[in-house]
């Protein structure tokens, strides 16, 4: 039995596809064209190539899951086909239905690579403090309670709770949030998320295997395994055609007392192109897609796409450009917005902090004499300071630039905090000599064309969702500004996940747009999962169905009108298909075909069925 598998195996191969196909094409020039009377029919190379993997497969599933599929037909019209020595006919009904099969796989492949890549994320190793001392460990072999410490730049092996210093962490991978999350004593981390500046220790809060990573990770998993493949149209058809088909061949047979007719009849009838109808229209679209930066990697998400009435948006990276730049300058009267910028970032250069980049490009833009800083101190979580031009000038939060006093803030700063915060922006306070001298705000830009994105899918009549893990105010002010109703705020990825099921179970087909590892189960779960590509990361954009490698939002509009276009190709498709298989079997009835002449013929619509595909990569969709 595994000697057979392994045959099965070695036939079912492109190559074998390939040798089969050459094959056949020296059959019809040797046989039909030229008449060369030869010993052995290089038709059975195509029989025994592309034939004989489709009846093992046919008899197999009709025995073991007894089911009836196409390749059931493909295998009687192949079998009475040898019977009457008509070894061409034989071989090119099995051919065609290979190459449909191999369109099928194809268009409906799908990459692993975005779980096992997620996995590369849980950290191995831990620093576990016991007794006072610390040591290394397994990060499987970490329980609740125990103590870890985590340095700068190092991954959180566990989900935990600070329970000794400060520090900036960078949770993108879990929140999606453009800006580093202060923690302090008392704050939950997550596992995998990043310890940007200072050193700290932690309390372990769950098991390993229940960490928020892991329950990514097991979240990804159930989404794919939910997905079911695409099922062709001809297999759809199987458990109709195949009676049908064999009982008219059987009724044609005893009317005319005509084999001959009989085995035409099973010829025309085999479903070839009918099964190339939907996988050619598919392979077509994706090098149409592919031309524009649009990888499409799933034929069953691009038939989704034609339906889709609800499409979800992450916020940072996708509907936003994903860095910080200085956004607005508030200054006191002893200094001007410019020179307030280049003070700023004069303490700021020293540090690598996503405001404090921000702050010194901006200042570059202004100036290239930015003053020299000496005597640079960091206070993870709170700020940075530094001696300029001997004033000590502090950047951070208001109450670290005050000397960490109770001060009360002029009325005229806090309303500009007030509503820089209600904006969704950062804020950096600086001071010079503990006085406040001005207030920094940056934010994550929109992207130019996100407008014009949300504005043409409404026209469609195609609802936007914003899901982020951004906070309220973020949330909120971007999706007023792109005309976004729908606002899921402050989501962690079981949530998204939960919200686009939400969705389904209202009976709303749903298409995710993402770009970070957050994203990764909510692109899964979606029926149609979409990863911005240039920027985006590299487990959403191996988790998503399609890839927007150009980084452009109008490519989501593009691609809605490729889906439709693909989808209406595929009912053309099958509207030939039957057509043609109509027409022919009245001819074979009537004796107008034999088997080969009803093989040349059922070859004309599977070329139609091509060449009406080979149009829509052609077409501007």
């Amino acid at each position: 039995m595994k000697l057979l598998q392994k045959i099965m195996g070695i036939l079912s191969t492109k190559q074998s596809k390939i040798v089969g196909g050459i094959a056949l094409l020296c059959s019809f020039i040797l046989v039909k064209v030229l008449k060369f009377d030869i010993i052995v029919d290089p038709a059975w190379i195509t029989i025994l190539c592309c034939g004989i993997p489709i009846m093992y497969g046919s008899i197999r599933r009709l025995i073991v899951m007894k089911q009836i599929k196409a390749g059931l037909l493909i295998s009687m019209a192949m079998i009475a086909s040898i019977i009457r020595g008509h070894l061409f006919a034989a071989g090119e009904v099995v051919f065609l239905m290979a190459v449909g099969g191999m369109l099928e796989d194809f268009s409906i492949a799908r990459t692993q690579k975005g779980l096992s890549s997620l996995i590369k994320l849980v950290p191995k190793k831990a620093r576990r403090i016991f007794n006072g001392v610390e040591e290394e460990c397994e990060a499987e072999a970490l329980h609740v309670g125990d103590i870890l410490r985590v340095l700068p730049g190092e991954a959180f092996p566990a989900d935990g709770v600070v329970c000794s210093g400060t520090t900036t962490v960078n949770q993108a991978i879990m929140t999606g949030e453009s800006l580093p999350v202060e923690k302090n004593i008392g704050d939950d981390v997550y596992c995998g998320t990043i310890n940007c500046f200072g050193t700290v220790e932690i309390n372990v809060s769950k098991e390993p295997k229940d960490s928020s990573l892991q329950k990514l990770i097991q979240l990804v998993r159930e989404a794919e395994s939910k997905k079911a493949p695409m099922q062709g149209l001809a297999d759809k058809w199987a458990s109709l055609l195949v009676p049908i088909s064999f009982l008219l061949a059987i009724f044609i047979g005893l009317i005319t007392n005509d084999v001959d007719k009989a085995v035409t009849i099973l010829v025309v009838f085999c479903p070839c192109s009918l099964a190339l109808a939907t996988p050619i229209s598919i392979v077509a679209a994706i090098g149409q897609g592919s031309r524009k930066g649009v990888l499409i990697k799933s034929g069953e998400a691009l038939e989704a796409m034609a339906h889709v009435d609800v499409i979800t948006f992450d916020k940072t990276g996708t509907l936003t450009n994903g860095d910080l730049v200085v956004s607005d300058v508030f200054s006191s009267n002893v200094i001007s917005d410019e020179k307030l910028i280049v003070l700023a970032s004069a303490v700021e250069s020293f540090s690598e902090h996503p405001i404090a980049k921000a702050v010194c490009t901006k200042a570059k833009e202004i100036s290239s004499d930015i003053p020299t800083a000496s005597e640079f101190k960091m206070t993870p979580g709170q700020g940075v300071e530094a001696i300029v031009d001997g004033s000590l000038v502090r950047c951070g939060t208001h109450k670290f630039v005050l000397d960490n006093q109770e001060h009360c803030l002029l009325k005229n700063v806090q309303e500009a905090l007030d509503l820089f915060s209600s904006q969704g922006k950062a804020t950096l306070v600086i001071s010079q000599n503990a006085e406040i001298i001005g207030v920094i705000a940056l934010a994550d830009t929109i992207r130019t064309e996100a407008q014009e994105c949300i504005k043409e899918l409404s026209a469609e009549g195609i609802k936007s969702v914003l899901l982020t893990g951004d906070n309220n105010n973020a949330a909120k002010f971007v999706a007023d500004k792109l005309g976004v109703t729908d606002v899921f705020s402050q989501q962690l990825p079981e949530e998204k996940v939960q919200c686009i099921l939400n969705l389904q179970a209202e009976k709303h087909i749903v298409a995710m747009v993402g770009d970070g590892v957050n994203d990764a189960a909510s692109i899964k779960a979606a029926n149609v999962g979409i990863a911005m590509g240039s920027f985006g990361s590299d487990i959403a954009i191996e988790s998503a169905d399609i890839a927007l490698m150009g980084d452009k939002l109008s490519l989501v509009t593009y691609l809605r009108r490729l889906a439709l276009a693909t989808f209406r190709t595929i009912r053309t498709n099958i509207i030939i298909s039957m057509t043609v298989n109509v027409i022919a079997i009245i001819c074979s009835a009537l004796g107008l075909l034999n088997p080969v002449t009803g093989a040349l013929v059922h070859n004309v619509s599977s070329i139609l069925v091509v060449l009406n595909a080979a149009l829509l990569y052609d077409r501007d969709a």
